[in-house]
């Protein structure tokens, strides 16, 4: 990679992060506030060892061509159940592609994989809780015959001193989201807190809030 390419991709992560969302921290409400939902790892967490787990899984590092899919920006900040924004927490995440195939071994979707989509990134949380990655959004799959898995993003958020969570983020607006096993699960008056919020149209930008807690 360029120093030009790293400098863009420094700024990228730095600027523009949430500081609304951050600002409006002591105005959550008790109820914003309640820890985020577990949900299951699935059978798709990445085994292929890869270099590149930057915040950009649009790109791979190395490669000229960009991954298939509509662009999304996924930012948010993590937060303790008391309001205080959690540094330095480990925020990993692995989707499908856009064709809603997972680049891992025991993915049996017929579905074409895309050599130049990322799939799985790891960074840290930010001074202020915040995060961001820069991905497509992925499509959805047969997860049986009578049951098609909606768009969605899998989260894996961990800090020494925290209780591990394990989520995953759904997009607003989502047939699938009414009839999807694993999301219809949780309790309504809960459902909400998976459901990524839409922010920005240009480009499209969704906010996803994660609280964990102290163990």
């Amino acid at each position: 990679m360029g120093l030009n390419e790293m400098m863009k991709r420094r700024q990228f992560f730095k600027g523009g992060v949430i500081t609304g969302a951050l600002a409006g921290i002591t105005g959550v409400s008790a109820e914003e506030l309640a820890k985020t939902p577990k949900q299951v790892e699935g059978p798709f967490y990445p085994k292929v060892a890869q270099k590149d787990k930057d915040f950009d899984l649009t790109k791979i590092d190395g490669q000229e061509g960009t991954a298939k899919g509509k662009v999304v920006i996924i930012s948010g900040v993590i937060l303790n159940t008391d309001g205080t924004p959690v540094e330095d927490a480990t925020v990993d995440l692995w989707q499908a592609n856009a064709a809603g195939r997972y680049n891992h071994p025991s993915d049996k979707n017929k579905a074409p994989l895309d050599p130049n989509f990322q799939g799985w990134a790891i960074v840290p949380s930010g001074k202020n809780g915040e995060f961001k990655f820069k991905t497509i959004v992925p499509g959805s799959y047969p997860a049986s015959e009578d049951w098609s898995r909606p768009p969605h993003i899998h989260f894996k958020v961990s800090k020494l001193g925290y209780a591990e969570l394990i989520t995953q983020m759904y997009f607003p607006g989502e047939k699938l989201n009414d009839t999807d096993k694993l999301l219809q699960r949780v309790p309504e008056a809960d459902r909400a807190a998976l459901i990524a919020k839409l922010k920005s149209e240009d480009p499209p930008t969704y906010e996803f809030r994660i609280v964990i807690d102290k163990v």
